[in-house]
């Protein structure tokens, strides 16, 4: 499996003036699989450590903070010779009592070595027995695979090739595959164990199975690392997601919860969502202006969930719907489709927003900042070439270019450039 995410750490390697590095993520979105990966790429040698399941491993930090001890006594329990350029890999390192305390020490006595730490956002954003070590760290974001990862993973690297070549012609000749590897995706997601799987056997039954137990696996760590008087709101929350994003109007209603609940009682269940990486709050902006972050509505939002996959599975769309043309696309199509599009933004390390109007006549999917330049984006499911809100919001902000994804082919306009939907993570 090929992650672009890689080159990431190529460039920390590379740094000058490079820190121990934490990499962050939900859990199971493939942050071990890089790191070993990694680790057998561009290193002689390298020491990996699972503070989960390694018991005298977690006692390294209980001592002190003496950087020369801490290196001995690994080199003692994994038998190999530490030295400047070996990578230390510390797993699930917030299991390990001060281990993420300890990195500050690494930093400042001992920055010669490399160390890439790792561990669940659940564990980590949610970790309150260690203080952390702020400005002594580097950090990386790990999501699940990107459409273009997918079709790397599933054999179709000539298509990534077409598609990066922005050959508007030929790629239109190809529609059809690419149209069918997209709703593949749709189903299939990017944890990677669900896409390997896929990859290796082709069966959507055996790739349901496996979402369902990462649903489980998080289900149950709710349990394990929030407040147990959060629990049970932190279930209602995530329950209610899948309805939240099917609806016609996919702002967050407090309501879909129960029948009369209020902010103020889920407001740190749906926190506590967004630190564990589970989901994604994205904010209405009141204005088109530079910077977005200025004209931000906090009391309007909507929250999707951080897999396509996952939230198929959650709203229990079977895999027949794939085979039967555009079933896929009926009763979920804007819900399934817009996350993807956010999705894929947040991958490419983008911060969406979207607008709407101050009646609801109008309502933009998203939009984004790049760079010194705002991007509208409008999102369909289908060929339907109608963009009345993208044209409303361009019209009240005339000096920006509208984008919008659709299944159509390229197409530029003077206002707005149309791209297919499957061409997303490579525009």
């Amino acid at each position: 499996m090929e992650r672009t995410a890689i080159q990431q750490l190529i460039e920390w390697k590379k740094r000058k003036n490079r820190k121990p590095l934490v990499v962050r993520g939900a859990r199971q979105v493939g942050k071990t699989w890089l790191l070993k990966e990694f680790a057998n790429l561009y290193y002689k040698k390298s020491v990996y450590i699972n503070f989960e399941n390694n018991k005298l491993a977690k006692r390294l930090f209980e001592q002190d903070f003496d950087i020369q001890r801490i290196l001995k006594s690994i080199s003692l329990m994994e038998d190999v010779a530490i030295d400047e350029q070996t990578l230390l890999i510390f797993d699930e390192i917030q299991e390990a009592p001060r281990g993420i305390t300890s990195l500050k020490y690494f930093q400042e006595d001992a920055p010669q070595y490399q160390i890439i730490a790792a561990g669940s956002l659940l564990g980590i954003s949610t970790h309150q027995k260690d203080s952390f070590p702020v400005g002594k760290v580097d950090f990386m974001d790990l999501y699940p695979l990107s459409f273009h990862e997918y079709l790397l993973a599933t054999g179709n690297k000539r298509f990534v090739d077409l598609l990066q070549s922005k050959d508007w012609e030929t790629i239109a000749l190809f529609k059809e595959r690419l149209i069918t590897s997209l709703k593949e995706y749709l189903f299939i997601g990017g944890m990677p164990e669900v896409v390997d799987t896929f990859a290796q056997s082709g069966d959507f039954n055996e790739a349901r199975r496996l979402q369902l137990q990462i649903l489980d696996a998080y289900d149950r760590d709710f349990s394990k690392h929030a407040p147990i008087s959060e629990v049970p709101r932190i279930r209602m929350v995530w329950k209610s997601l899948h309805g939240q994003l099917a609806k016609e109007n996919k702002k967050f209603i407090y309501g879909v919860i129960k029948e009369g609940a209020r902010a103020r009682e889920f407001e740190l269940a749906i926190e506590w969502l967004l630190d564990a990486g589970l989901i994604y709050k994205i904010y209405r902006i009141k204005k088109g202006e530079i910077p977005l972050s200025g004209f931000v509505d906090f009391a309007a939002f909507k929250l999707y969930l951080l897999d396509t996959g996952l939230f198929c599975a959650m709203g229990n769309l079977p895999a027949k719907t794939l085979v039967d043309g555009n079933q896929l696309f009926l009763q979920f199509k804007g819900a399934v489709v817009e996350q993807y599009v956010l999705q894929q933004l947040i991958a490419g390390k983008l911060q969406p927003y979207y607008w709407s109007s101050e009646n609801s006549s109008g309502e933009l999917d998203f939009i984004v900042q790049y760079e010194d330049t705002l991007v509208p984006i409008e999102v369909k499911a289908e060929e339907n070439l109608q963009s009345k809100s993208l044209r409303a919001f361009i019209q009240r902000n005339p000096a920006l270019h509208g984008i919008r994804f659709s299944m159509s082919d390229f197409r530029e306009q003077e206002w707005m450039t149309n791209f297919p939907l499957y061409a997303l993570p490579f525009i």
